[in-house]
């Protein structure tokens, strides 16, 4: 049976989420990325792509994706390579892992020129991008990579919460376990499923919302092969890497795109400080900061906060981005 979602908010379906409505796109390199497009509903809105975080794949985020169809864009997500139902990189581990985010950013650069062509006069194109998603997506603008009418991040990783460790000695412990050959260990332990009956107690460290906790878990307990574990050291001394690179002086003063970004000051997995310090040198850049009641996935928390966000994105996409 197809896994669905409910929006509570508006007393609807969100769509259903199985293997029909899937399919395959060849990276540059071959590597088969999967990836769902969905179209508009009514008058034509214009062109999304949603990317999401690590460790995120498609199913986790079909409510938002249905949402924006149904407002009349044409909408396309996708898996990154080595989690979801894009592979792993790591053969026969769910370890979440990376030797280089320079992979991700080729991948993003091509999919976004090949997805501008493909509906090229279909209206604008506008780009939503949660956590890693969200500083690939804001790393591939300020290098020229990609292009976009607007813009909008979600808790983008631009910091990551390191236990109290300075990012430079987390940055410095992750290197040196990858040159004692720890590269492709977990980090910490790895995670067991969570449980998914109705009594359980569930972490809130990503959401309050109890209802999608318990169907993230049921789904990924059907789909084990889309579910992706801890982190590896090799992963963590590339995002340390990739956001050095991208706080250096210069770079993200280059970005013209109008961009939103979303954060909380209750997020424990990237650093909402980090966050407010980048986009002070973005010109033009909008943020707008939940409370510390809110945590990191804001676009999949309690349904009075995820309204909200949805709404300031399509508000932010409508000034920008005016229906054709």
């Amino acid at each position: 049976m197809p896994y669905q979602l409910v929006n509570s908010a508006l007393m609807r379906l969100a769509m259903p989420i199985d293997d029909a409505m899937m399919e395959s796109w060849p990276a540059p390199d071959g590597w088969p990325l999967r990836r769902v497009r969905l179209a508009g509903q009514g008058k034509p809105r214009g062109c999304l792509l949603f990317l999401g975080g690590r460790a995120d794949h498609i199913e986790k985020y079909d409510e938002a994706l249905a949402g924006w169809a149904e407002q009349g864009w044409s909408v396309e997500s996708v898996d990154w390579r080595g989690q979801g139902g894009s592979g792993r990189l790591i053969a026969g581990s769910a370890l979440g892992h990376a030797e280089d985010f320079a992979a991700w950013l080729e991948d993003i650069e091509a999919y976004a020129r090949d997805w501008r062509v493909r509906t090229e006069g279909q209206g604008p194109h506008v780009i939503v991008a949660h956590s890693m998603g969200g500083h690939l997506v804001l790393r591939a603008l300020a290098e020229g990579r990609i292009a976009a009418d607007a813009v909008a991040l979600v808790a983008p990783m631009l910091g990551i919460h390191t236990g109290g460790l300075p990012h430079w000695l987390a940055g410095g412990i992750a290197a040196a376990a990858c040159a004692l050959g720890l590269g492709k260990r977990g980090v910490g332990r790895v995670r067991s499923a969570l449980r998914v009956d109705e009594g359980a107690t569930l972490p809130t460290i990503l959401t309050h919302d109890r209802e999608r906790l318990l169907r993230e878990a049921r789904f990924e307990m059907e789909r084990p092969d889309i579910a992706l574990d801890t982190p590896t050291w090799g992963w963590l001394r590339a995002a340390s890497r990739s956001m050095r690179l991208l706080m250096r002086p210069g770079v993200l003063e280059v970005v013209r795109v109008p961009l939103l970004i979303l954060a909380s000051e209750g997020d424990a997995v990237v650093s909402t400080p980090a966050i407010l310090r980048a986009a002070a040198r973005i010109p033009g850049a909008q943020t707008h900061v939940y409370g510390a009641d809110v945590a990191h996935e804001i676009l999949r928390e309690v349904d009075a906060v995820r309204d909200d966000a949805l709404a300031r994105i399509d508000a932010f996409f409508a000034e920008h981005c005016p229906r054709p």
